[in-house]
């Protein structure tokens, strides 16, 4: 079982950001992780979590290093007894806000992985992201991480952004790459609704050739591309179980959750979460779309698909696909040989 917390409070709102987060809110802080205490408590019984049944925990955002250590003792002292020994336990972290204070606390609660949102190490595409961190904060949180002791870090970056250069990107890699990492997310810009982008959709300029060559010079550095985004010498436990399609407690205003066939929504808004925890919207899903999820994650991860799951059509179909080497086929698992069609390979194997 995997946890997932969502943090929906962030120190500026970035212009792609889609995600449920809040610049305005930083008085509700302590009341909300009151009552994230109150929903993890009920999703441990719901759960029927037991001892060494917790296997990796992901804090995520919004901006988890905009909250206190002190303010996450509690929901650690909860989840402690369930929690696997050498878990991973991962938070993401905004540059300018990750301080030596902050990081060194939170390892002491058992953190033992960071994700730090660094996007770019261009000061001016920061900017145009309305990032709230300069290049250097980013290299100095990563060198602080490693100085503290954490032996897994990872940082995201933005390609495909209106004024990108193969020289401003190979400059992003190369900075990435001279710091004590071992992970990378690179993510293409995209356009969502509600952003301070949206009605700007020409910033965001993805080009495939642009793509597969950034991958590639990723993939130079020794990371092994093991996701459409995802790259390292390590590879993340808690997005590995995803894709594997494990059961996850979903805490937070607008975090989602997962136990078999069911999927858990709380409530979105702050305030109505924080008056509420337990208000927690159900959906009920069939074994059709049980399937549909596990062919999608497993083309566009190394999971890949086990082709007991399939029916005879779509083994069918899957047969082209090998005869045509755009799949493979390993102790009895079907695997994706170009996370770039990914979503074409599983549209075809269940049309």
């Amino acid at each position: 079982m995997l946890v997932y917390i969502h943090i929906p409070f962030c120190d500026s709102k970035c212009s792609y950001c889609a995600f449920n987060s809040y610049v305005d809110k930083f008085h509700l802080k302590k009341k909300y992780m009151q009552a994230l205490e109150k929903q993890l408590q009920y999703e441990l019984l719901r759960f029927q979590a037991k001892k060494n049944s917790i296997e990796t925990i992901f804090i995520g955002g919004g901006t988890p290093s905009t909250v206190v250590p002190e303010l996450y003792e509690t929901l650690f002292k909860l989840l402690n007894p369930y929690i696997i020994e050498g878990a991973e336990i991962t938070s993401e972290a905004n540059p300018n806000s990750a301080t030596k204070e902050w990081l060194s606390g939170m390892k002491k609660l058992g953190v033992n992985r960071i994700s730090f949102g660094t996007q770019s190490f261009d000061k001016e595409k920061l900017k145009i992201l309305n990032r709230a961190h300069t290049p250097q904060m980013s290299i100095d949180a990563v060198n602080n991480a490693s100085n503290l002791g954490f032996k897994n870090i990872s940082l995201d970056l933005i390609y495909a952004t209106l004024g990108d250069t193969k020289e401003l990107l190979v400059k992003d890699i190369q900075t990435a790459f001279s710091l004590p990492i071992n992970h990378i997310s690179a993510y293409a810009l995209m356009i969502e609704e509600g952003t301070a982008f949206e009605n700007r959709p020409y910033m965001s300029n993805e080009q495939l050739s642009l793509t597969k060559w950034i991958f590639q010079e990723i993939q130079k550095y020794g990371f092994k591309q093991y996701e459409i985004s995802n790259f390292g010498r390590y590879q993340s436990l808690h997005n590995l179980g995803y894709w594997q399609y494990k059961d996850y407690i979903g805490a937070g205003a607008g975090a989602v959750g997962k136990l078999g066939l069911s999927r858990f929504y709380p409530q979105k808004n702050i305030e109505k979460y924080i008056e509420n925890p337990l208000d927690i919207e159900k959906e009920c899903l069939s074994e059709e779309d049980k399937l549909m999820e596990q062919i999608f994650l497993g083309l566009r991860s190394s999971v890949g698909i086990h082709q007991s799951i399939l029916n005879h059509a779509q083994m069918a179909k899957a047969k082209i696909l090998l005869d045509e080497d755009k799949i493979e086929l390993k102790n009895n698992i079907l695997y994706n040989k170009d996370y770039l069609l990914s979503d074409e390979i599983a549209l075809f194997l269940t049309s």
